[in-house]
């Protein structure tokens, strides 16, 4: 087959973004194609400059192209996109809110744009995580979560709604920052989850002295804002009780399901259950209990109750919800935390089962029933 600029993009039709995994040629990422064979040369324009993921296009580029008959070498070039290819771009991926350029300036975000969650049609199943105190591993639970269902082969997006004691980015070991297309914001991923975060536009050391309309808007941008790519799982840590981010994510997400953290203390659980109460009077599904920091097993193979025991199933029993897993007390556990290894990236090890147990009953037991058209009935 003769090598032609056309044959070219043809081959390069299959490379896709990193970030936004759409065709680079759809993306309009292509410049230009020229040929001097057996050499050709293909000119890319990034999204952002400095793109963290050139090196990935490069090689991308480089082995679909070599792989057509008659080409020895491909020189791929680099330049960075207009504002109005950025644009094309964002209105491509993420659709268009339908607001005015002077609104969208004005508010930094795309005023007006739909939840995409929000919608009955959306595929998206929504987790919270909450707790009613802290200290209870919340956000240890959320991060291993995800990156077991992520290990399940599912798209799992993680919302860092904890603006206060943000630390998911830190527990899933991301050092990127988001990238910004035109005013729509891609989300870092690590271990095969998607994050967004608090902690990606504050110093790690400097405090959010918000009140709630500015928290208000700021989880409507993270749920609106962020090319999320239609996951199977979006994850949100709630902070502690059950003030107005509860709140406000109640509105944002009426379909979503809830999940208690606590531990074995009862006075642990009896401040837990004021969560799951909270969930109910805004009609937030309660989907069951994880107690944290079960056991811990020592050197001579024996379990012991540093906490005490019993505290989730009471809370189980008392809401009349599943008990959906134990999870030990590890050092490991706590040291992935800090080192951005999560101990669900670790399938083998005690707390790694747990956290595949539980991923494979959330997706598989307690996944929602499918209603088809067939079973409804038109009044």
């Amino acid at each position: 087959m003769t090598v032609t600029e056309e044959t070219v993009i043809e081959a390069l039709r299959p490379v896709q973004d990193p970030e936004l995994h759409r065709s680079i040629v759809d993306l309009g990422m292509v410049r230009s194609v020229t040929l001097d064979l057996p050499s050709v040369q293909v000119a890319v324009d990034l999204t952002i400059a400095g793109c963290p993921l050139k090196a990935e296009i490069d090689r991308s580029v480089t082995e679909a192209v070599t792989a057509l008959d008659g080409v020895d070498n491909v020189d791929v070039t680099f330049g960075t996109m207009t504002d109005e290819q950025r644009e094309e771009v964002r209105k491509l991926v993420h659709g268009n809110p339908g607001a005015t350029a002077g609104s969208q300036q004005a508010h930094g975000h795309a005023e007006g744009r739909a939840i995409p969650f929000a919608d009955p049609d959306n595929r998206t199943r929504v987790i919270l995580v909450a707790s009613g105190k802290g200290g209870v591993g919340k956000s240890s639970v959320t991060t291993n979560l995800s990156v077991a269902l992520a290990a399940r082969d599912k798209k799992v997006a993680v919302v860092d709604a904890d603006v206060w004691g943000f630390s998911i980015p830190r527990m899933l070991g991301i050092e990127q920052d988001p990238t910004i297309i035109d005013e729509m914001i891609v989300p870092p991923k690590a271990f095969g989850v998607n994050c967004i975060s608090m902690g990606f536009f504050v110093e790690e050391d400097q405090p959010v002295i918000w009140r709630g309309p500015m928290l208000h808007k700021a989880l409507e941008q993270f749920l609106t804002d962020v090319y999320w790519d239609e996951p199977d799982y979006l994850v949100v840590d709630l902070p502690p009780g059950t003030g107005d981010i509860a709140l406000s994510l109640a509105q944002f997400l009426p379909r979503a399901e809830l999940l208690v953290v606590t531990t074995p203390q009862p006075a642990a659980q009896t401040v837990a259950q004021r969560a799951a109460y909270m969930a109910r009077k805004v009609n937030i599904t309660v989907a069951g209990v994880i107690e944290n920091m079960s056991w811990f097993t020592g050197d001579d193979g024996k379990k012991y109750e540093l906490f005490g025991s019993g505290g989730g199933s009471e809370l189980a029993d008392k809401l009349d919800v599943p008990m959906l897993a134990n999870i030990p007390l590890v050092p490991d556990l706590r040291q992935g935390g800090d080192d951005g290894q999560p101990i669900a990236a670790d399938t083998d090890s005690e707390a790694g089962k747990v956290f595949a147990a539980l991923a494979e009953r959330l997706d598989v037991e307690l996944a929602p029933k499918k209603r088809y058209r067939s079973e409804l009935k038109v009044i």
